[in-house]
């Protein structure tokens, strides 16, 4: 039997971040061999991930960045259970080197993400450790990617809410932290009319119907105002026509025109923690 002394409790600490118990434990299961040691607690961690996973993990941090060329901009939310857990520096850091590495990869998606290495570990599997470390579920819930000439990223204080945007030009920083808020602030639904999904739309129309209903309008008159209702919705929930927020006299398409009359968004996201 080994020897299982504090330096050696120390250093798999140091290499896993878990607790000194845990640590002990570890290696005096597996007759000090560290390496062991570190698969033990990792499958720990699978564990313990899966006794919690019909927990709620409501709480979190959304982050956003952008590539050193700033051509390319990601968005992540990472649940966890607690606000404290949640306002943690080394959990925003975890986060944020999930990041890091989707930016570099030029990850499209989660599962893209989830599939990365770091340092020889999956993010996945990472994942799974911090949930050893920390003790509460922890999942990479939404992730999203926007590529364009230049691309700008906002995260509002908290870390519970940010969006990234892409513009068709370069030259107009001050412009794409305008619209940055803006997306954030406003939360529209698509970049214009044409980009709403159909779905939207479709239930956006059949609750116009119902309230005009309940109003008691003929109905033969219906799918009219229906139809004005919903332009209306256009008009208040696609980026590009909602009025900018700075002045409420023009909309945001508008606005970016009077600086160029190409300028334009080419995509953006926008993740908050609760929606």
């Amino acid at each position: 039997m080994a020897e299982i002394t504090a330096k050696l409790v120390n250093e798999l600490r140091q290499r896993t971040g878990v607790g000194m118990m845990d640590c002990k434990k570890a290696l005096v299961e597996n007759d000090g061999d560290i390496d062991k040691a570190i698969d033990y607690l990792r499958e720990k961690g699978q564990k313990l991930a899966t006794k919690r996973a019909d927990r709620d993990a409501n709480e979190g941090v959304v982050l956003a960045s952008v590539s050193s060329d700033k051509s390319f901009a990601a968005i992540i939310m990472m649940n966890c259970e607690t606000d404290f857990v949640a306002k943690n520096e080394a959990f925003v850091a975890f986060t944020k080197s999930v990041l890091d590495a989707a930016i570099a990869a030029k990850a499209k998606t989660k599962e893209d993400v989830l599939a990365l290495n770091i340092g020889g570990i999956s993010v996945e599997t990472m994942i799974v450790e911090q949930v050893a470390k920390i003790g509460e579920k922890i999942t990479l819930s939404h992730y999203g990617s926007v590529e364009a000439p230049v691309t700008y990223a906002y995260i509002h204080q908290g870390n519970g809410l940010a969006s990234i945007l892409g513009f068709t030009k370069a030259g107009f920083d001050v412009q794409g932290k305008e619209i940055a808020m803006q997306i954030a602030a406003m939360a529209p639904v698509a970049l214009n009319r044409d980009t709403v999904p159909a779905d939207v739309i479709e239930k956006e129309l059949e609750i116009y119907r119902i309230q005009i209903r309940e109003e008691g309008k003929p109905e033969n008159m219906i799918e009219k105002i229906a139809e004005g209702k919903l332009n209306k919705f256009f008009k208040d929930s696609t980026l590009l026509s909602q009025e900018f927020i700075r002045d409420n006299k023009k909309n945001v398409g508008d606005y970016l025109k009077e600086y160029d009359k190409d300028l334009t968004v080419t995509a953006f996201r926008r993740l908050k923690l609760g929606e």
